[in-house]
């Protein structure tokens, strides 16, 4: 059974869930509705009902489609947006060589990943975690078959210096030494441009929306915006530099084209363990990052990201991926802020650690 919100004279369907999930996000669904504000009223609608809505969605999909634009004639990029998949990021060793899978493939793998989704008990001894409900891994793979989501160099594979990997590395076997080694999404900064706009294991939905002289983008992922000026005007001086650097848009043709530089060097290139081993490594203040939006349907907007790091790696390379508008979706409140518990506990855990080493 789905949940229909309606707010003056819209309506807007909500993720359907189970009653126990339904009841553990009960207090982030009600600060939503506070947020949104001129609530009239919550209703449920039967089975029945809910048939015939996905009938009428199903026709109106199938239509001939234009592309619509806003009144100061950009692209209309607007809407709500999700980009989670099977699809790993980097492509793996046993798909070595493989730019594609077949469909038959595809089929199989998000089969087992439907059955891997299902809840067992918790193995004896294990208090277990959060249901399935919480995570948004994906349940498909891309309609392209892309075997990974970095598409340049034609390997799939980042080329990471050795040096950003041994960097890398250090940090992740010194997290429990000081705050200074974890992410900056573990330290509830951010999680990054362009790591913020690459899939995670939840919370993977954007919202866009333009105004007169700038595209804004707004993650789930520790409620973080973007304002993207579109304007015109240059870059900040070279001396101005901050974690997420300054972005500046552009439209080519029905492209938006999103420059970003100046960035402060004290990021990660990707933050989220989704990532594999790209999460970690470090940008410079050398980072360029050149994005590109598209709306090719209706439903689906094009997304490409060229990172150029030059003290980081050995050559640009390139992320390739649809974001998939859901009208469905409810964005939650992401609470999140520096001096967390988990870094707090991740510190003592260290420090009792060490005591227990010198006490022998």
């Amino acid at each position: 059974m789905a949940t229909v919100i309606r707010i003056g004279n819209t309506t807007t369907w909500g993720k359907m869930y189970t009653v126990n999930v339904r009841h553990s996000r009960q207090g982030g669904f009600q600060m939503g509705l506070k947020a949104l504000g001129g609530l009239a009223a919550i209703i449920l609608i039967a089975p029945a009902q809910a048939q015939i809505q996905k009938a009428v969605k199903t026709s109106a999909a199938t239509t001939t489609w234009t592309l619509a634009r806003t009144p100061d004639g950009q692209p209309d990029l607007q809407g709500i947006w999700t980009n989670a998949t099977l699809t790993p990021f980097e492509r793996p060793a046993a798909l070595e060589g493989k730019a594609t899978l077949t469909e038959e493939e595809a089929a199989a793998i998000e089969s087992r990943a439907s059955a891997n989704r299902a809840e067992g008990p918790p193995r004896p001894g294990d208090t277990g975690s959060y249901n399935q409900a919480f995570f948004d891994s994906g349940t498909t793979w891309l309609a392209t078959r892309q075997t990974s989501l970095v598409v340049e160099p034609s390997n799939g594979r980042v080329p990471a210096k050795p040096s950003a990997e041994a960097q890398r590395d250090y940090d992740l076997a010194h997290v429990a030494d000081s705050y200074e080694y974890q992410t900056s999404w573990e330290r509830c900064i951010t999680r990054g441009v362009p790591a913020g706009m690459f899939p995670a294991g939840y919370n993977n939905a954007y919202q866009i929306l333009q105004i007169p002289g700038a595209v804004v983008i707004f993650s789930e992922m520790i409620h973080e915006v973007r304002v993207i000026p579109v304007d015109g005007r240059p870059h900040l001086p070279p001396s101005v530099r901050q974690w997420n650097g300054d972005s500046i848009g552009h439209w080519d043709g029905d492209t938006l084209v999103v420059d970003t530089t100046n960035y402060n060097g004290k990021g990660m290139i990707a933050t989220s363990a989704a990532t594999g081993r790209v999460r970690s490594i470090h940008e410079s203040e050398a980072l360029r990052v050149v994005e590109r939006f598209k709306r090719v349907d209706m439903d689906t907007i094009s997304y490409e990201v060229t990172i150029d790091d030059p003290s980081m790696f050995t050559a640009p390379w390139k992320v390739s991926m649809p974001l998939t508008r859901n009208a469905e979706y409810l964005i939650y409140e992401y609470a999140c802020h520096e001096g967390n518990y988990a870094m707090e506990d991740i510190l003592r855990a260290g420090r009792a650690k060490e005591k227990a080493e010198t006490s022998k």
